[in-house]
């Protein structure tokens, strides 16, 4: 538990369709999807080969009748929730479900200051390995905030969580801040499009090919919204809608599928390509992965 302290250490799916999502997610990601509900609660595990690294789950009545849509929601772990929902409020964010005992280990769900939601989990009955590379086919391999002004937003993340700044080789000025956990560069953070609602965390997923990848997303009814990109290091990306409506992403190697011709080291990023990103012309750093 120790090495995934101040870390991503699960990530869960809130659906209006668990069963149509884990068969979507199996075609893109390959997921093994295993039921392991409760009497109390249906929940369905996503694993990784051998690894369980998330959930799938119906999203409640509650939430339905209250306009909840589908979404990701990654889970931080931390030696003491109580504690660390008590800081939370201290720093002006939101406490929405309180400390409690669930069937994936003690959570709490919360949102920065911006409103972006996350999760708090503390002794996790899933998701105590050893932090793998973040290349790895089938893991998690970025996390990246859409912040309303992520220029003031890292010290909340900072103090809670204990996050630092990764160089980003760029001018300290430059949109896009890298961040640390644990002495490793997991993910980023930028100043959303004005057109973007509510500032949200999108978690980026590993694959093999990402031409064979993109082609399961529209297959299988979801949709792209950016990309496929290439990067300056060869790795691509694509953000991504499920059928359902959660946003998510997609980084892997070019691979022999077939992708669309786009790729640039300088891209001008704009609401055209779905209002995920942040205004403006940049140079994308070599990321630390």
């Amino acid at each position: 538990m120790a090495d995934q302290l101040g870390r991503f250490a699960w990530y869960e799916l809130l659906t209006t369709d668990v069963a149509a999502a884990g068969a979507f997610y199996r075609k893109v990601v390959g997921w093994g999807v295993k039921d392991e509900s409760t009497p109390e609660l249906p929940y369905t595990v996503l694993r990784s080969g051998d690894i369980p690294l998330g959930g799938l789950m119906d999203i409640p009545e509650e939430g339905r009748r209250s306009g909840a849509t589908p979404r990701w929601m990654g889970y931080v772990a931390v030696d003491d929730l109580d504690r660390a929902a008590a800081q939370i409020r201290r720093l002006e964010g939101t406490i929405f479900v309180p400390p409690t005992d669930t069937n994936i280990g003690r959570i709490a769900v919360a949102a920065d200051p911006q409103k972006a939601t996350f999760g708090l989990i503390e002794k996790p009955t899933y998701g105590r390995w050893k932090p793998g590379r973040l290349d790895e086919p089938g893991r998690v391999g970025w996390h990246e905030l859409l912040a309303a002004d992520r220029t003031v937003i890292f010290d909340f993340y900072k103090e809670l969580f204990g996050w630092q700044k990764a160089d980003a080789q760029t001018d300290p000025a430059d949109w896009y801040q890298l961040f640390s956990a644990g002495g490793q560069t997991v993910g980023g953070m930028l100043t959303k499009l004005s057109s973007v609602a509510q500032p949200c965390w999108l978690h980026y997923f590993n694959v093999d090919d990402i031409g064979a990848a993109t082609k399961h997303v529209n297959a299988g009814g979801g949709r792209i919204l950016q990309g496929p990109i290439e990067l300056p290091d060869g790795c691509w990306i694509a953000r991504c809608v499920d059928p359902q409506g959660a946003l998510f992403a997609l980084q892997g190697a070019g691979g022999h599928a077939g992708i669309e011709p786009f790729s640039a080291s300088e891209v001008g990023w704009s609401a055209k390509w779905g209002g995920i990103a942040s205004q403006g012309r940049i140079v994308l750093p070599k990321p630390k992965r």
